[in-house]
């Protein structure tokens, strides 16, 4: 008796599942293991789990440093056209160019970068003094205004009784601390079902 040829069988389809000798996963879990492994982290300084203290806000001042790199770049990119415009292909008025724009930007970031000197605290107490009632629940959130981006705390509250009855918004200069705009009206929002003022 003669073994039978080995031959394809047409009963088994390519989707049957067809598991690896050694017990392992199939490439489809492979596959989705490894996609797992990739995943977006927070910097350390912005994880929540992790942070203990009071929260302090980045200092505008820090735009000065990728401004003083600009300007670095801007410097060396006109040196470079300066001295090598006539001897090289590979400088020509593109390089000039690169350093007008570098310059700009090095400028722009440098005359933004105003140092805070008042912090959320300091513009809640501000706030209270230009809206002229005791503050209950109270926020602020930083914003900027003008050509060059000055720093601005915007501070909306609530006064202090329940439910509140007025509101009110003010803008706080983080520079120098003087109060920009306030608005104060009677607060329109509606409180457990209740009209304000009920």
């Amino acid at each position: 008796m003669t073994a039978p040829d080995p031959v394809a069988r047409d009963d088994v389809s390519p989707s049957d599942d067809v598991s690896p000798s050694d017990g392992g996963a199939s490439s489809a879990d492979e596959v989705v293991s490894s996609s797992d492994d990739i995943r977006d982290e927070l910097p350390d300084d912005l994880v929540p789990s992790e942070f203990v203290g009071a929260y302090q806000f980045p200092d505008n001042s820090r735009r000065r440093i990728p401004g003083a790199i600009y300007l670095g770049l801007a410097a060396i990119c006109l040196l470079v056209y300066l001295t090598s415009r006539d001897s090289s292909a590979l400088v020509n008025g593109g390089t000039a160019w690169a350093a007008v724009l570098l310059g700009a930007a090095g400028a722009i970031n440098i005359s933004s970068g105003w140092r805070m000197r008042v912090d959320e605290k300091q513009a809640l107490v501000e706030a209270q003094r230009a809206i002229g009632f005791p503050v209950g629940h109270a926020s602020a959130q930083q914003v900027w205004h003008g050509l060059r981006s000055r720093p601005t705390w915007r501070v909306l509250c609530y006064s202090a009784d329940e439910p509140p009855t007025r509101r009110g918004l003010v803008l706080v200069d983080a520079v120098d601390g003087h109060v920009v705009q306030h608005l104060v009206e009677d607060n329109p929002e509606r409180w457990a079902g209740r009209p304000p003022g009920d």
